[in-house]
């Protein structure tokens, strides 16, 4: 039976870029194949924890996005969450699309 270790190395919340940054240094060590094995794997486990911070991270974000769906009659922006799988819809239905609010000078920004 494996022995469970007492205590787990607490590993300080960093930003997502000093996570990319960490995470690249990390991935060059490893394809260079120069450090020894139980450094590689040490190395590995800790790109995989970074890469689920940022995965964590990334979510948050998302969860925080809204896209701009249009505006109403008052000229106000429309928003919805975002849900990562949102794509463009070529009909806008009853709703009044943003192009079609006449404030934007060129329609194909959009």
């Amino acid at each position: 039976m494996a022995k469970k270790r007492g205590k787990t190395k607490e590993t300080p919340q960093l930003s997502i870029e000093e996570s990319m940054r960490e995470l690249q240094q990390i991935v060059q060590i490893l394809e260079e194949g120069e450090e020894p094995l139980e450094s590689s794997l040490k190395k590995f486990e800790r790109g995989m924890s970074l890469l689920g911070q940022c995965h964590v991270q990334l979510e948050s974000a998302a969860a925080r996005i809204e896209i701009l769906t249009g505006v109403d009659s008052d000229g106000n922006p429309r928003t919805a969450p975002f849900d990562g799988t949102a794509t463009h819809s070529e009909s806008a239905g009853d709703e009044e699309s943003i192009t079609d609010s006449g404030d934007s000078e060129d329609p194909s920004l959009f």
